[in-house]
């Protein structure tokens, strides 16, 4: 890990703006569990005890789910807390792991960019019809999609960047 002042300012501001997002992500997931909760109580008190299901709640359920799934997975890469495997890595030299490194960046961003372009397909061909009982467009089910892997491409970018700046402080990266 490098001091700070090693650091270049613009890689600092960088870093500092992905970690801005991640937290954002980070929020905007937590408050999307909540709310998951709270309507899946208001489902079985609905159910059970009005008599009256809410039918609406499977379907914002289902939103809800996408956003907590395709943001977290982006915060995920950013956090270098996906899954990945890490024997193999570490049991090679350091030349040959940050070649692995730099794949598994590669790997991820080019996943991250093929959601981000077919997510936004999805989307724009989705948009124009609407989803039953909540009547928001079709295509909300997947802008989470887009915004996801847009995400998970920004940030393997940003990971490449500081990598091959020296500044790179992921602990299983090159430790």
């Amino acid at each position: 890990m490098s001091d700070a002042t090693s650091i270049p300012v613009s890689v600092r501001r960088m870093t500092a703006t992905l970690d801005m997002i991640a937290f954002a992500c980070r929020v905007l997931t937590g408050v999307a569990l909540v709310v998951l909760t709270v309507i899946f109580g208001w489902l079985v008190f609905g159910r059970y005890v009005l008599n009256a299901t809410p039918t609406w709640v499977e379907q914002v359920a289902l939103l809800l789910v996408m956003v907590i799934a395709f943001l977290g997975a982006a915060v995920g890469v950013h956090e270098n807390t996906h899954l990945s495997v890490l024997i193999l890595r570490n049991s090679l030299r350091r030349r040959m792991r940050k070649v692995l490194v730099v794949l598994s960046d590669l790997i991820m961003g080019g996943f991250g960019a093929m959601m981000l372009w077919y997510g936004a397909k999805l989307t724009i061909f989705k948009w124009g019809s609407l989803i039953p009982l909540i009547q928001v467009p079709e295509g909300l089910r997947s802008l989470p999609l887009t915004i996801g892997g847009g995400l998970i491409l920004l940030f393997s970018i940003g990971h490449l960047i500081r990598l091959f700046l020296g500044v790179d402080d992921r602990s299983d990266s090159l430790e």
